[in-house]
């Protein structure tokens, strides 16, 4: 009978099942903390850019926060359908150069489609895409997707997600059933717990499930109900979508970045444990501090849980993304 880990060994490597191999464990414990800090030195420039560097954060969250929102499906398809291609055809940092350009032409692309469909570039609409490009691609495992070939898969994963969003921010926002806000915060809610279920803890427990089907159906529901809880208990979107975001952010920086460090270093059990307990501590100190940089700065108090969200959700998870699966941590790991 075939195994979850070989029924799943095509999914991406961010949430390879359950666990690393013993040679990708032995690697990250070989190289962290090491690697995560030198790319540091990559990603906290390239967030300060990205949440800040346009005059300023309120004129930043302005000017790039819907193309950089719109761009993240273009890097979820590059990283986890296309692993690094067509970067992957060129050495090191041009590989990362390559497809970085390819994000921006494609995130502005985006945006200019977004603003003809909608009349206005809907970061809501941005947001809700890229959710449900992670939701097929880690909860759904890219089924019915891929393997299908190695390019096209991606393609068909991005316009299945733009039709299916653009579809429900039509039918739910611009119908007036559904504020933008509370639209914009299901989808940061569900995105947190997404990473939460597959990037913090990598598909445990449903990776252990042997059908696919059973699997699937368990794994959606189970993140789908996680999401609306979390939506009843809390309410308030000025509340939830901020959290969310450093809460995606969080995960990304401990489980990505540091390879979940230093909790691989024990077993199982409590290493699942001490990475929740860094996610969530990171996760706090982010929603605490961001809001107090944001009134240092002078960003109007109508735009502080906007820009702390978009610092989040798009500059930092986005650099993290950028460094570790595009730039394939490019120059820390530039010698393997």
């Amino acid at each position: 009978m075939t195994s979850s880990s070989e029924v799943l060994d095509d999914r991406p490597a961010i949430c390879k099942p359950d666990a690393l191999s013993p040679e990708e464990l032995a690697d990250a414990r070989r190289n962290q903390p090491r690697r995560a800090l030198i790319g540091l030195a990559f990603v906290l420039p390239v967030t300060a850019l990205l949440a800040a560097g346009v005059g300023g954060p309120a004129r930043t969250l302005e000017v790039l926060g819907p193309p950089v929102t719109f761009a993240l499906p273009i890097v979820a398809m590059i990283a986890f359908w296309w692993a690094d291609w067509p970067g992957s055809l060129l050495r090191g940092g041009w590989s990362g150069l390559s497809d970085t350009a390819l994000v921006v032409a494609g995130g502005a692309a985006l945006t200019l489609l977004g603003r003809a469909v909608t009349g206005t570039a809907s970061v809501p609409l941005a947001a809700g895409i890229f959710t449900l490009m992670l939701q097929l691609t880690l909860v759904g495992e890219g089924w019915p997707l891929r393997g299908r070939g190695s390019r096209w898969p991606g393609v068909a994963a991005l316009a299945v997600c733009w039709g299916a969003g653009l579809a429900l921010y039509l039918g739910l926002v611009r119908t007036g059933l559904v504020p933008g806000e509370d639209y914009g915060a299901w989808f940061a809610v569900l995105g947190a717990w997404q990473m939460v279920w597959y990037v913090a803890l990598r598909g445990w427990p449903f990776a252990r499930i042997r059908r696919r089907a059973v699997r699937l159906a368990t794994a959606h529901g189970v993140v789908i109900a996680c999401a609306w809880a979390t939506c009843v208990v809390v309410g308030s979107p000025e509340r939830l979508t901020p959290v969310a975001g450093a809460a995606i952010a969080s995960v990304l920086v401990v489980a990505m970045l540091f390879e979940a460090w230093p909790a691989i270093r024990l077993t199982p059990l409590p290493g699942r444990s001490l990475v929740l307990v860094l996610v969530a501590l990171l996760t706090a100190a982010l929603s605490v501090a961001l809001p107090q940089v944001a009134h240092w700065a002078g960003v109007p108090e109508r735009l502080v849980a906007g820009w702390a969200t978009h610092t989040t959700l798009n500059a930092l998870s986005l650099a993290v993304i950028l460094h570790v699966a595009v730039w394939r941590r490019w120059p820390a790991d530039s010698a393997s």
